[in-house]
């Protein structure tokens, strides 16, 4: 279930990248050809680019595409490597916590207050606030199951390195 779940994060985001491209474009062409434009744009990017960004981070974490260092951990024993990915991916939940924290306080606030953008069109601030909230959750839960399966793994002497490299450069999806 949590596969399709990141499967229609991904493809929302995916949405989100389509609507930047195709609201720039209209904005640009409008600018340039009839010296108009589309009411806040600004705010629309920035809303869409918060989507493009955070929605497909828990497909990210699952394929474990993100970016690593590791030329000085290929130097380590298979076993050393195993406890630095595990220990890597519980400091990512640590760090994901405040930004968890902080996103669920906004996105209540916003949904409480019925907070606004100020411009012609008076945009909603909730939808990307919520966005951001699911973005990060489902990226926490990932991140979550990975550092569980990773230590039972580990405990039970499986080469954890081996798992990730392969993971790395196919996917999992």
């Amino acid at each position: 279930m949590l596969r399709r779940i990141e499967r229609l994060l991904l493809d929302l985001s995916i949405c989100a990248i389509a609507g930047l491209c195709l609201l720039i474009t209209a904005s640009v062409v409008l600018r340039a050809g009839f010296n108009s434009g589309v009411p806040d744009t600004v705010v629309m990017v920035g809303e869409l680019m918060v989507a493009a960004i955070v929605l497909p981070l828990a497909t990210a974490t699952a394929a474990r595409s993100h970016i690593g260092v590791e030329f000085v951990a290929n130097m380590l024993s298979p076993r050393a490597q195993g406890v630095l990915i595990v220990f890597g991916s519980v400091v990512g939940l640590l760090a994901l916590a405040p930004l968890l924290y902080a996103g669920w306080r906004e996105a209540a606030h916003t949904l409480t207050n019925g907070a606004f953008f100020f411009g012609q069109l008076s945009l909603p601030k909730w939808p990307g606030r919520v966005i951001f909230l699911t973005g990060l959750s489902f990226c926490w839960l990932r991140l979550l199951l990975l550092v569980i399966n990773d230590t039972v793994r580990l405990s039970r002497g499986e080469n954890l390195a081996d798992l990730v490299h392969s993971s790395g450069r196919q996917g999992e999806r």
